[in-house]
């Protein structure tokens, strides 16, 4: 049985969230409360397997109460916010201070928006108390690395016109792209990213990571060229492919169906990259539920490719890296906090 508590100071939202997630015979609210400080409350007689979070509620703010939480007892958490701009950027602060994932809502029409994506709801919770939160330190850690960038420079920037690195990830990965790509020093491979996320919240997501890190990073556009020192993450609701022209490297954005019930999928770009990249290409699998990226990570190993899937002490979710391991696409796993070094390693 999945315990769960609601926080949200909408009693409209709480009755609909406790009446959509009480179908599922897996899943007990617990309580709901309106705000953090009526929910610490609640929480000191019983506490809930995973948490349903609003983020302007009065008295205390979401991330204000998400961080004492995970700073007391880490626990899977998820965010429940707008679609508005505003909303996926506080939606993102968030994720980067340890909740799991996201329940959208609208502004307008929330009942029935509510009703509607039910299963959705549903499969949220259920992912969320699979997971395990974990505290990352969010300041930049590059100078683990950055002696391996000094005396290699001049030789990355020779050599990644004709090499790439793919990095797919999903739940618990907002924090874990985060540990890796502010590692990295300014001279890197450039990097291609599939992050399941959708619409709206990549370019706000990519904006973040830019702020933080050496390396540019941006949401990828039809036709952007992959540079040395830039990550380009793939928008949320499209697909990312990787062509190449001579020696140089292009993504692909465009639309199509879901694959492995996904919108950018991470093996759709592996694939791509198996294709044009072979050899010269590094694949890396983080933390995700389920097994996207698994086949197309293996596709990859296949072509000659160097493959590294995130360890499970590590990772949010092992289901991804796990699949992969699984298919025998890999060959290394290695924690969260050496996958900068991995990288940079490569570009030697």
């Amino acid at each position: 049985m999945i315990k769960v508590l609601i926080v949200d100071d909408s009693a409209v939202v709480r009755q609909v969230l406790s009446e959509v997630l009480s179908k599922d015979p897996q899943i007990k609210v617990i309580a709901t409360a309106g705000d953090p400080l009526i929910a610490k409350s609640k929480m000191a007689v019983e506490w809930p397997d995973v948490i349903v979070l609003d983020i302007e509620m009065p008295r205390m703010d979401g991330i204000t109460f998400l961080k004492i939480i995970m700073a007391e007892r880490p626990t899977p958490v998820l965010i429940c916010s707008t679609l508005t701009e505003k909303g996926a950027e506080t939606t993102l602060q968030a994720m980067s201070a340890g909740a799991v994932g996201y329940v959208t809502k609208p502004k307008l029409g929330l009942k029935g928006f509510l009703s509607d994506s039910a299963s959705e709801l549903i499969n949220s919770v259920r992912i969320a108390a699979q997971s395990r939160p974990r505290r990352f330190n969010s300041a930049p850690v590059a100078k683990p690395v950055e002696h391996i960038a000094a005396s290699q420079a001049s030789a990355a920037m020779l050599h990644t016109t004709e090499k790439i690195v793919a990095i797919g990830t999903s739940t618990g990965g907002t924090q874990a792209l985060e540990v890796v790509l502010t590692a990295l020093p300014r001279v890197s491979p450039g990097i291609v990213i599939v992050q399941h996320m959708p619409e709206k919240f990549t370019a706000s997501f990519a904006s973040r990571l830019n702020s933080l890190c050496a390396i540019e990073v941006r949401e990828a556009k039809d036709r952007d060229r992959v540079i040395p020192g830039l990550a380009l993450i793939a928008p949320g609701g499209l697909h990312m492919r990787l062509t190449r022209s001579g020696a140089y490297y292009h993504v692909n954005v465009l639309d199509g169906p879901p694959v492995n019930r996904h919108k950018p999928s991470v093996d759709v770009l592996f694939k791509s990259v198996a294709q044009v990249a072979g050899r010269n290409a590094l694949g890396i699998i983080m933390t995700g539920m389920g097994d996207d990226g698994a086949r197309g990570l293996r596709e990859m190993h296949n072509a000659g490719a160097y493959t590294v899937a995130q360890d499970e002490a590590s990772c949010v979710v092992f289901g991804m890296p796990k699949e992969a391991i699984k298919l025998d696409a890999v060959d290394a796993e290695k924690p969260l906090e050496h996958i900068a070094g991995e990288i940079m390693r490569y570009a030697r």
